[in-house]
C-alpha cells in the first residue's frame, strides 16, 4: 500500500440475533474502536438461554488479541455454567491467535 493512501476505516461491528438457533452473528471488525460494542454484544450473547449458545462470526473481517480475550472470557464464563460457547466461521485472525496461544484460548470451541 502507498504509504500516501490513507488506510481503510475499520468496518463497524454489528450482532444481530440467529434466527435458526440461540445465538448471535457478528459482522465487522472487532478492534479497540469496536470494543464498546464487542462487550454489548457478548452481554447479549451471555443472556441467551441454553446448554449451547452459537456465535456466527462468518462476516467478521477480523478480530485483535483483546476480543479473541473477551470471547474466551465469554466461553469460560458459560463453561462455568454448564453451557457452552459455540464459534462458527471464524475468521483467519482468531485462527492465528488460537495458534499463538493455545492453552490461553483453550476454552474456545470452533463447530466443526
Amino acid at each position: 500500500m502507498d504509504p500516501a493512501t490513507p488506510a481503510a476505516p475499520a468496518t463497524p461491528l454489528t450482532a444481530q440475533p440467529l434466527r435458526d438457533r440461540p445465538g448471535a452473528r457478528l459482522s465487522g471488525s472487532c478492534d479497540l474502536d469496536s470494543r464498546p460494542a464487542l462487550g454489548a454484544a457478548l452481554g447479549f450473547v451471555t443472556g441467551i438461554p441454553g446448554p449451547v449458545v452459537h456465535l456466527d462470526l462468518s462476516a467478521v473481517v477480523f478480530l485483535d488479541t483483546a476480543a479473541v480475550a473477551a470471547l474466551v472470557g465469554v466461553a469460560a464464563a458459560l463453561n462455568g455454567q454448564g453451557r457452552r460457547l459455540l464459534l462458527h466461521d471464524p475468521p483467519h485472525s482468531l485462527r492465528k491467535v488460537v495458534e499463538m496461544f493455545p492453552d490461553e484460548c483453550a476454552a474456545l470451541e470452533v463447530a466443526a
